[in-house]
């Protein structure tokens, strides 16, 4: 997950804010989903709706899921340590690949079980009013749940927190999806119950499959868009002494960066003067990006260097 970023106006959060806001959001949402589930499988069960029984399994996924975010947050504050010297920033990467996993399976659950229904229509009650409100009291639920916590996630530039945002955002779309169903097995047409409910499962398997393959690529070393490449290197251009950049290569560490540039100086300064240089441009970069540590690599400006001498 990427994010536009006015590195200047607003300064990278760090580890213990990211982790007491994920915190804070991530219990509201575990309240919310518990009370939602409970109303949903209870009333889905009396109602005989499957497609309201495969919602609240999937508010249930959303517990998993926020419990998930709650290790990662508790994990990623972490300070750098032997075994770790860049950080445990990757938490959350592996926790959104866990999310992906686990909404993966349900919706494939979600998908097994309403074809079984699909081949034993006659099997098939219509569903009740009551389902209905509760349906759309959890379309409304989730909404709201959606705003405040990707309101959360882009205030402290979590891309964790934004896909567990996602998650209660599918669930509002499911619940849609949910009630259409039921009414239109309230006006004759019970086959669209469990049609609701095999939508349900496609859609949180697809949203599923889009966060672990994303993690995935994050804990290959996936570096950043070129966009953001690009305003380290007008960063480091900006620095007093540095005439040229070159080689600006990055890797994400969860939602923070690491970093490594040539940076070009006039080869007539001293080693001290060049390294002066390197910090400054360094500590610029810190200040303005979300960069974790970069390594800085000092040549000579306007002559061949041993890097790229040709054998």
């Amino acid at each position: 997950m990427q994010f536009t970023e006015q590195e200047d106006e607003h300064a990278p959060h760090s580890a213990a804010e990211r982790a007491a806001a994920a915190s804070r959001s991530t219990w509201v949402s575990v309240v919310v989903n518990v009370v939602l589930a409970s109303a949903q499988i209870i009333v889905g069960t009396l109602t005989k709706s499957q497609a309201l029984i495969a919602d609240g399994i999937h508010s249930l996924s959303d517990l998993v899921s926020d419990f998930v975010v709650l290790f990662a947050g508790h994990h990623a504050k972490k300070d750098a340590d032997d075994d770790h010297p860049y950080g445990h920033q990757r938490f959350e990467t592996a926790a959104s690949l866990a999310l992906g996993l686990i909404l993966l399976a349900v919706g494939g659950g979600m998908v097994w079980s309403a074809l079984g229904k699909l081949e034993s229509p006659d099997t098939i009650a219509p569903a009740h009013t009551t389902a209905l409100w509760v349906a759309l009291g959890a379309i409304a639920t989730k909404e709201l749940l959606f705003r405040y916590m990707l309101r959360v996630a882009k205030a402290v530039k979590s891309s964790l927190l934004v896909a567990n945002a996602w998650h209660a955002r599918s669930d509002a779309a499911s619940s849609l999806v949910v009630s259409l169903g039921i009414l239109g097995s309230m006006a004759g047409y019970p086959l669209l119950d469990p049609i609701a409910a095999l939508i349900v499962g496609f859609m949180v398997g697809k949203m599923g499959w889009s966060f672990a393959w994303d993690a995935l690529h994050d804990l290959m070393d996936r570096g950043l868009d070129e966009a953001e490449v690009q305003a380290i290197r007008a960063t480091l251009l900006t620095t007093p002494g540095v005439s040229g950049v070159h080689d600006v290569r990055t890797r994400k560490m969860g939602d923070m960066v690491v970093a490594d540039a040539h940076i070009e100086v006039d080869a007539q300064l001293t080693v001290e003067e060049g390294h002066n240089i390197a910090v400054a441009a360094r500590q610029a970069v810190l200040q303005r990006h979300r960069v974790l540590n970069l390594m800085t690599h000092v040549d000579p400006a306007h002559r061949p260097d041993a890097d790229h001498a040709r054998p």
